[in-house]
């Protein structure tokens, strides 16, 4: 009987070492219900000991405020290091500046700097008249005002205002000569999307790491709605595999947790070791995908209820 393993019988997550580096996004609570889930999901995914946890910046500046608060309060009260999403969007350079120099004097130290979405939908994006031009700009005015680490925004499927893909990555290397330090990608279904995208960025002179952004999918309907706004494709596979499952939120959760680990599962094998995770700020999704993937809880300072 012959000794050879057969590397099919191996578990589907086996060559997955647990040598990868995890980031969450959340976006600020409107309600005390809300706030309490937010808080809820920190307590479980900061054990993962994530490189930086995201707070969103919502469209014309609309959390500001909220946004700060929980930012703040994640770096007040937890290990974590945190990061304050920042647009251009609806204020002058002197108010951006402002509201940068009062996260820098929370103790954030990183920003994610993003030109950001017109106010109100179907308008066209314009510069407000004072304000950073685009996030290139912003980039350039934050690394005037502090050290900051500096994440921007990557488009492997190309950005709805971009007139091609040859433009969208002149964009992306005009962000990060201005002195990013990474990108993080918007969410994508397949692997080859993004390695098509990370082939074109290396061959167009970008250096920065590239991270990708994984999206779990909580509910079909508004991840292809959210795909159709910003031009991400869903496969024709996914539909198949969540239809019916609208009634069977546990099973749909178990779904979602197999189709994002294996997307991560085929980014590791592709060299990628760092995934930074949607998580519409709930837990459950992100943390089953990170144990498939090797994660595992690291001693940290607990976080204040």
């Amino acid at each position: 009987m012959s000794n050879k393993v057969d590397p099919y019988a191996a578990p589907l997550f086996a060559d997955v070492a647990g040598d990868i580096d995890v980031s969450f996004e959340f976006f600020p609570p409107k309600t005390e219900k809300m706030e309490e889930t937010l808080w809820e999901s920190i307590q479980t995914l900061s054990p993962l000991g994530p490189r930086f946890v995201s707070v969103t910046y919502g469209a014309g500046g609309t959390t500001r405020e909220r946004t700060h608060n929980t930012v703040a309060r994640i770096a007040r009260e937890t290990s974590i290091p945190a990061a304050a999403h920042l647009t251009c969007v609806e204020a002058t350079r002197e108010e951006i500046d402002q509201v940068a120099n009062e996260y820098w004097e929370a103790g954030v130290r990183h920003i994610v700097a993003l030109r950001g979405d017109p106010p109100r939908a179907g308008e066209k994006y314009s510069t407000h008249p004072g304000g950073y031009e685009n996030a290139a700009d912003l980039v350039a005015g934050l690394r005037k005002l502090h050290p900051f680490e500096i994440s921007v925004a990557a488009y492997p499927e190309c950005h709805p205002d971009s007139p091609h893909a040859a433009a969208d990555l002149d964009n992306l290397k005009a962000k990060i000569d201005a002195g990013a330090n990474r990108a993080i990608t918007q969410f994508f279904f397949e692997p080859e999307t993004f390695f098509r995208f990370r082939d074109d960025a290396a061959k167009a002179g970008i250096t920065a790491e590239i991270v990708p952004g994984i999206m779990p999918v909580m509910s079909f309907a508004a991840v292809t709605k959210m795909s159709a706004m910003c031009g991400t494709d869903v496969p024709k596979w996914m539909g198949k595999l969540f239809e019916g499952l609208d009634d069977h939120p546990a099973a749909r959760q178990l779904v979602a947790a197999t189709v994002a680990a294996e997307l991560c599962r085929k980014l590791y094998a592709g060299g990628e070791r760092a995934f930074h995770f949607y998580t519409l700020n709930r837990a459950e999704l992100s943390y089953a995908i990170c144990h498939l993937l090797g994660v595992r809880p690291k001693v940290l300072e607990p976080v204040a209820a």
